[in-house]
């Protein structure tokens, strides 16, 4: 009895777990209409955020013109204070050879004429003409020694104390020049936060526009599901060329002989629209002892996208049919490319190798399954519906243990 009841309960286990495996995608309708409606509000945003970072652009422009003109204030104003650095040495030196000559003829009247010098002088007169001479010399030869010690040290105190307003002015500089640094960086983030992780403003619009196009030409009602049209469609035309018809996909494999796990899925936790980011991880980061391992499709499809994001990271996406509907696969991080896009890839399909281009700490693959694709024509949604909703686990349909050795 206990054994029969043991076996029952791994078989609901069983029978629980391939459930969760073979549960179709959770997928949300969208119309014509509510793509329209979505790519003309994203496109107004995107275009304020085109205009923000022109503003900022400018900004930049007039900050960095002024932190130019400020450090060429700077240098002059260094300058001037050598210069009058130069004039205060040259007074000094000056004064001290003033004071010596200075020195040196009162020591002469003094050894000459003992420690009167000057009165014996004025009083070695013979007639009072003759000392009214001598005693205009003496006061002569004082009042000069005095004046030229007055003026050469009033000139110090001028140069000194326009040293004095000149370093003040350097300071006042400095801390203008930092200030307007700071503004620059401030501006700076700002943009870089409207550009982070996310594609170019025009590349969004333009691929928003192109997925619209794209399902009116199929002739997608302006209420039908466009997913489920361009499935449809692709599927009953032999695939109309970009959308080929495809096999379903009877499996999922790993997309590496061997390798581990580094970082699991999170999904889309929350959405940063100011910066068109996800805080979370929205795919699985899978690396390898082999940092340029090869790298192949998780199941059998068409390389729907190739390209350089943003960052300049290599990436590849590829689509297959599953379940009555298209899923979509990412591969980036890549070292090289080795199909080109437009092409059917089988799951023993090399497609690149793995490696660590653009924003990424180490060679690795950062591989998402998604239920459209912005990027893919006839992908079916835009950027935004892309990071926040349609990405799902990679775990959900390849089994990944914490390491493997085959596929």
């Amino acid at each position: 009895m206990k054994m029969k009841k043991k076996i029952m309960i791994i078989c609901l286990i069983f029978i629980a777990v391939v459930s969760m495996i073979a549960l179709p995608i959770e997928t949300k309708a969208k119309t014509i209409n509510e793509f329209e409606a979505e790519v003309k509000k994203y496109t107004q945003q995107l275009e304020e955020k085109k205009s923000k970072l022109a503003k900022n652009d400018a900004e930049v422009a007039q900050i960095k013109k002024k932190i130019s003109n400020t450090e060429n204030q700077i240098s002059a104003t260094e300058a001037e204070i050598q210069s009058l650095q130069v004039e205060i040495d040259k007074s000094n030196k000056e004064i001290k050879q003033k004071s010596e000559e200075s020195k040196k003829i009162m020591e002469y009247y003094q050894i000459a004429n003992g420690e009167n010098a000057y009165l014996e002088y004025a009083f070695g007169a013979t007639t009072i003409t003759d000392m009214i001479y001598r005693m205009s010399i003496v006061e002569q030869l004082t009042e000069y020694n005095d004046n030229l010690m007055k003026e050469l040290e009033a000139l110090i105190k001028k140069n000194q104390e326009q040293q004095k307003n000149l370093t003040k002015k350097k300071e006042e500089l400095k801390a203008l020049q930092k200030s307007l640094e700071n503004e620059k960086s401030r501006i700076d983030l700002d943009s870089a936060s409207i550009k982070a992780g996310m594609p170019g403003i025009e590349e969004q619009i333009k691929s928003a526009k192109e997925q619209l196009n794209y399902a009116k030409q199929l002739g997608c009602g302006q209420s039908e599901d466009i997913d489920s049209c361009i499935y449809r469609v692709s599927q009953s035309n032999g695939g109309g060329g970009e959308t080929p018809s495809l096999p379903s996909v009877n499996g999922f494999y790993r997309p590496m002989e061997y390798g581990y796990i580094t970082q699991y899925y999170e999904g889309c936790i929350r959405y940063n629209s100011s910066t068109a980011t996800c805080i979370g991880h929205t795919g699985m980061d899978l690396s390898s002892s082999n940092k340029s391992i090869a790298i192949y499709p998780i199941a059998d499809g068409y390389v729907s996208a190739r390209y350089y994001d943003p960052a300049g990271a290599l990436v590849i996406k590829v689509r297959h049919s599953y379940n009555g509907r298209y899923i979509y696969s990412t591969y980036a991080h890549l070292r090289s490319f080795a199909v080109s896009a437009g092409v059917y890839a089988s799951h023993n399909t090399k497609i690149g190798n793995m490696g660590s281009s653009g924003n990424s700490t180490g060679p690795h693959l950062h591989l998402e399954v998604s239920t459209c694709d912005w990027k893919s024509v006839g992908g079916g949604c835009t950027w935004r519906f892309y990071a926040e909703s349609s990405t799902r686990n990679p775990a959900g349909y390849v089994n990944f243990p914490s390491s493997w050795n085959n596929r």
